[in-house]
């Protein structure tokens, strides 16, 4: 139950989100991670104004998956 909710209406929220189909609910997840990635990319350019978009991406990986996986995965960070 969420702090700020009645159990009722928890109650309810829980029904709805039973009855969502799972399209749905992998739709808003996308969504919520597409989200995620714009606002984590925003705070990097604003904390590194100079940097170039490439720079601002690998960046923006190893926020994501942790510097170990990007590393990994795009190599050491240049």
């Amino acid at each position: 139950m969420l702090s700020d909710t009645t159990p009722e209406a928890d109650a309810i929220r829980l029904q709805l989100l039973r009855q969502t189909p799972i399209w749905r609910k992998l739709q808003l997840m996308t969504e919520l991670n597409d989200m995620t990635r714009i606002v984590a990319l925003g705070s990097l350019r604003q904390q590194y104004p100079q940097a170039a978009e490439d720079e601002l991406q690998r960046m923006l990986a190893d926020r994501l998956l942790g510097q170990e996986l990007a590393a990994a995965v795009y190599g050491p960070q240049p």
